[in-house]
C-alpha cells in the first residue's frame, strides 16, 4: 500500500481522559504536588499505549496512518499554541518545562490570569483561546508530537499526529490587549503557515507517514470572516503546504468536522492534499456535483473520508443507511474511506461498562468503542461487498425497530399537553409591572449573589456514595444534607451576600440530578466525557417522552429559605441546557423534546413559588452552545430555544423574580435572544474576557438585571478586592447601577472552600467599595 493511501477505516480521534478518568486524576495529583512531572508523563504514556492497543483490537489497522494521535493533557487548541510557540508576552517570565508553561496558560497562577476559555464550535467542550498580536513570536515546537510518534512506533503501531489547522486556530484566537487597533489574528496567517510547514517537515523527518489537520472553521458561519472567505484562506494555505513534496512532509488528511461542508467539498478535493474528510452526519453530499461527475473529478487523486458514523451522539448508527452513502461514493469512482463525523472525544468510552443500564436501552447505544467497531464493519463491507456484512446490517435494523416501538418512547398524554401550548403560555407580565412588583424583595443596587453551587467537598461525595450503596439510610443522608445546607446559608450570611443559595449539596450534576427525577431519562455509571481540562461530565441519556412524576427541588429550597430572612434562590437547570448536556433522542425535532422538558420545569416553578420561594434561577449556560453553525438555521433554533425557556418560566407571577445564567458565549451574536428570554436577571461569564460582554449589552440597551461575572471560578486564583472592583466599574460605565448585579462567573462546585470564601469576601468588599464611591459621587 502506498504511503499516501489511508486504509478504508479510520476515526478522527478518541477519548483521552481514560476509561476511569485516569488522566484527570494524574493531572490533578500533579497540580496538588502529590506527584511530579515524571509520574504524570508516565501515567499519560501508559494511557496512550492502552488506547492504541484497544483501537487495533477494535479493528483499526496498525499500519497506514489509520489511528490518529489526538492525545492532549488539557486541550487541543492549547496544544497548538505550544506547538507554534505562540506564548503571550505576559507569560514570558514563567520558568520551567513546557508543561509548567502549558498549565499556567490553562489555569493561571498567583501572578497570571489564564487564557480565556470558550466553547468549541457547537459542543460542550471548552478550549483555551489563543492571544495573538503583531509581536507574538512563532516557532515550531514538534517535540511532543515527535515523542508520541516514536512511542507508538515502539508499540508496533503507526499513528497519525493531529493538529488544529492554521486557519481555524487564528479564527478562534483573539487579539491580545497589546494588539494595535484593527489588528486581527488572521493577519498573521503567513507567519503561522510557515511554522506549520516546519512542523510538517519535523514530523516527516521523525517518520510520520500521515498528519491530520482539522479545519472545522470551514463549516461555521459564526466566525469573524464569511464561510466563503474561510474557504479561500484554506485553499491558499493548503496550496502552500501541499506544494511541499510528500516525503519532505507527511501525507495530509484535511478534515471539516462538526457541520456541512458540501458546498465546499469539490474545491477541497481539488487541493494538493492526499485525503479530505466530510461530516456526513450533520452535513450532506453535494448531489449535483456527485451526479455530474464533478465530485469524482475533484477527488481523482484524493481520498474522501466519509464521516458517516456520528461522533457526537450515542445512538447506534443506522448501518444500512451509512453503508448506502459510502457505496454511492465508491460507485461514483471516488476512493472512499469510512470514518467518523468528528473526533470521538465527545462520547464515552464503552457501552459494555454500563452494566446497570437497562439491557434493552443498552442495545440501542454506541459509545466510542462501538463506533470504532461500526467503522471497521462498514469498511469491511466496502472492501468485500455488502453480503459480507449483511448479518450486522440486519441486526442493526432489528434493534432500531425495537427502539421505535419500545414503551415510553412515545406517550400520548405528554404529546397532547405539548400540542395544547399557546403563545400566551410563553409570555409573562410586562417588564415594568414585574419590576414594580419585585421591589418588595428589598434587593439593593449592586446586589451580590452566587450562581448556585458551593464546593462539593470530599465529605459530600463520600456521603452521597455511601447512600447510593445503601451504607447509610435515607434519614441519615437527609440529616447530613440539611446540616450542609444550614452551614452554607450561615456562611453566606457571614460573608455578607444579599441573595443566597442552598449550595446544591444534594446534586451530583446540574443535569444528571434532574435526569434521575424525570421520566424519559437514564443515567450512566462510567459515561464520562471531557468538558474542559480535567473537568468531565456524565451526560444523561434522554431516550423517551419526558414528564415530572414528583417535585424535584422544593424540599431543599424551602428548607434553606426557612433558615434565613434573606431571599434564597430556587435553582433549576433550563430546558435547552438539559438537552445540550445530555445525549438526546434523535428520532424527533429537538424543539419537541425541549417543550416536554419545559413543561416539567414549569410545574416545578409553580411548586417552588407555592412553597414560598420568591426568586427562581433557571440556568441556560448552553443557550449559545447549540446555536447552529449554519446561519440559515440559527433563527429557527433561537426561536424554539427561547420559546422553551419562556414556556418554563412564564407561569410565574410578576412578583417572582426569574434569574438565568449563561456561560462562555459570544453574546454579540445572540443578544436579541438573551433579551428575548425575558428573565428579570441574567448572570454571565465575563471575568476572563474583562467584561467584553458589557459593550454589546450597553449598545443593545438591555433593560433588565445583568450580572457579568467578576470572579473566574475556573482558575485557582483568588481575585483581589481591587481586581473585582475594577471589573465592576467597567460594567457600571455601560450599565446603570440599578440593573447591575455582582456575582462569580459560574457555580463554585469545583473549587475548594478556602479559595471560595476568600474570593467571595473580596467580591462583597468590591461591591461595597463601588457602592460607597457611587454614593460619594
Amino acid at each position: 500500500m502506498p504511503a499516501h493511501t489511508l486504509p478504508t477505516a479510520t476515526i478522527l480521534g478518541y477519548p483521552r481522559i481514560g476509561r476511569r478518568r485516569e488522566l484527570k486524576r494524574a493531572v490533578e495529583s500533579y497540580w496538588r504536588g502529590a506527584s511530579d512531572e515524571a509520574e504524570l508523563r508516565a501515567t499519560a504514556k501508559d494511557l496512550r499505549a492502552a488506547t492504541l492497543a484497544r483501537l487495533v483490537e477494535l479493528g483499526l489497522p496498525a499500519e497506514g496512518g489509520a489511528i490518529p494521535d489526538s492525545f492532549s493533557f488539557y486541550d487541543q487548541v492549547l496544544d497548538a499554541t505550544l506547538a507554534l510557540g505562540a506564548i503571550p508576552e505576559r507569560f514570558a517570565d514563567i520558568s520551567g518545562s513546557d508543561l509548567v508553561t502549558y498549565f499556567a496558560l490553562a489555569r493561571g497562577d498567583r501572578d497570571h490570569q489564564p487564557l480565556e476559555m470558550t466553547k468549541w464550535f457547537d459542543t460542550n467542550y471548552h478550549y483555551s483561546v489563543p492571544e495573538i498580536d503583531e509581536r507574538t513570536p512563532f516557532g515550531a515546537n514538534a517535540s511532543a508530537l515527535v515523542e508520541r510518534l516514536a512511542e507508538a512506533a515502539d508499540q508496533g503501531i503507526e499513528t497519525r499526529p493531529v493538529l488544529v489547522g492554521p486557519v481555524t486556530y487564528l479564527l478562534l484566537a483573539k487579539a491580545s490587549d497589546e494588539a494595535g487597533e484593527g489588528f486581527r489574528p488572521i493577519d498573521r496567517l503567513a507567519d503561522v503557515v510557515a511554522v506549520y510547514a516546519e512542523l510538517l517537515r519535523a514530523l516527516a523527518a521523525a517518520g510520520a507517514q500521515w498528519v491530520q489537520i482539522d479545519e472545522p472553521a470551514l463549516v461555521s458561519d459564526s466566525l469573524s470572516v464569511s464561510r466563503e472567505e474561510t474557504l479561500a484562506l484554506v485553499e491558499r494555505v493548503y496550496a502552500e503546504l501541499g506544494a511541499i513534496p510528500v516525503g519532505e512532509r507527511p501525507a495530509i488528511l484535511l478534515t471539516a468536522p462538526y457541520g456541512d461542508s458540501s458546498a465546499a467539498l469539490a474545491r477541497l478535493g481539488a487541493l494538493p492534499v492526499e485525503a479530505v474528510q466530510a461530516d456526513l452526519v450533520r452535513g450532506s453530499l453535494p448531489e449535483d456535483a456527485l451526479a455530474s461527475g464533478a465530485l469524482a473529478e475533484a477527488f481523482a487523486d484524493t481520498q474522501l473520508v466519509a464521516g458517516v458514523v456520528d461522533g457526537r451522539n450515542i445512538w447506534r448508527t443506522d448501518l444500512r443507511a451509512a453503508f448506502a452513502t459510502a457505496e454511492r461514493l465508491k460507485n461514483a469512482g471516488i476512493a472512499t474511506v469510512i470514518g467518523t463525523s468528528n473526533n470521538l472525544q465527545h462520547v464515552p468510552h464503552d457501552v459494555a461498562d454500563e452494566t446497570k443500564l437497562d439491557a434493552r436501552l443498552r442495545s440501542w447505544l454506541a459509545f466510542a468503542d462501538q463506533k470504532v467497531a461500526q467503522v471497521a464493519t462498514l469498511a469491511r463491507g466496502l472492501s468485500e461487498g455488502a453480503a459480507a456484512i449483511e448479518p450486522e446490517l440486519a441486526e442493526t435494523e432489528r434493534i432500531l425497530a425495537d427502539r421505535a416501538a419500545a414503551p415510553g418512547v412515545r406517550i400520548d398524554g405528554i404529546r397532547s399537553r405539548v400540542d395544547a401550548v399557546t403563545a400566551e403560555d410563553r409570555n409573562r407580565a410586562a417588564e415594568g409591572d414585574r419590576r414594580d412588583a419585585q421591589r418588595g424583595l428589598g434587593i439593593p443596587e449592586l446586589a451580590t449573589t452566587t450562581i448556585g453551587s458551593f464546593p462539593q467537598t470530599a465529605e459530600i461525595r463520600k456521603a452521597r456514595a455511601a447512600h447510593g450503596k445503601g451504607e447509610i439510610d435515607e434519614e441519615t443522608y437527609e440529616g447530613f444534607l440539611r446540616a450542609e445546607i444550614e452551614r452554607v446559608i450561615r456562611l453566606q450570611e457571614e460573608i455578607g451576600l444579599d441573595v443566597l443559595v442552598h449550595g446544591e449539596a444534594e446534586r451530583n450534576d446540574m443535569v444528571q440530578y434532574f435526569a434521575e427525577l424525570l421520566d424519559g431519562f437514564a443515567v450512566t455509571e462510567h459515561g464520562w466525557v471531557q468538558s474542559y481540562g480535567t473537568r468531565a461530565t456524565r451526560p444523561s441519556i434522554l431516550w423517551g417522552d419526558v414528564s415530572r412524576p414528583n417535585p424535584m427541588t422544593v424540599r431543599w429550597s424551602s428548607y434553606a429559605q426557612s433558615l434565613t430572612e434573606r431571599p434564597v434562590k430556587g435553582m433549576l437547570t433550563g430546558p435547552v441546557t438539559i438537552l445540550a448536556w445530555s445525549f438526546v433522542r434523535d428520532d424527533q425535532p429537538l424543539s419537541d423534546t425541549a417543550s416536554q422538558v419545559a413543561l416539567a420545569l414549569r410545574d416545578e416553578i409553580d411548586d417552588l413559588v407555592d412553597a414560598g420561594i420568591s426568586i427562581v434561577q433557571v440556568d441556560e449556560p448552553a443557550l449559545r452552545e447549540l446555536l447552529p453553525l449554519d446561519r440559515d438555521r440559527q433563527a429557527a433554533y433561537l426561536d424554539w430555544s427561547v420559546g422553551a425557556f419562556r414556556l418554563a418560566t412564564a407561569g410565574a407571577a410578576p412578583g417572582v423574580q426569574i434569574h438565568t445564567h449563561l456561560c462562555y458565549s459570544e453574546f454579540g451574536e445572540i443578544i436579541d435572544a438573551v433579551d428575548g428570554l425575558d428573565a428579570d436577571v441574567t448572570s454571565i461569564e465575563a471575568a476572563r474576557s474583562r467584561m467584553d460582554v458589557v459593550e454589546p449589552l450597553g449598545d443593545h440597551g438591555y433593560s433588565r438585571g445583568i450580572g457579568p461575572g467578576v470572579y473566574d471560578i475556573h482558575s485557582p486564583r483568588i481575585p483581589s478586592v481591587e481586581e473585582q472592583a475594577e471589573l465592576i466599574r467597567i460594567a457600571a460605565a455601560r450599565i446603570p447601577g440599578e440593573q447591575l448585579w455582582v456575582n462569580p462567573d459560574c457555580g463554585l462546585k469545583t473549587r475548594g472552600y478556602d479559595e471560595t470564601v476568600a474570593s467571595l469576601k473580596n467580591l462583597v468588599s468590591a461591591a461595597q467599595t463601588v457602592r460607597e464611591a457611587a454614593v460619594r459621587a
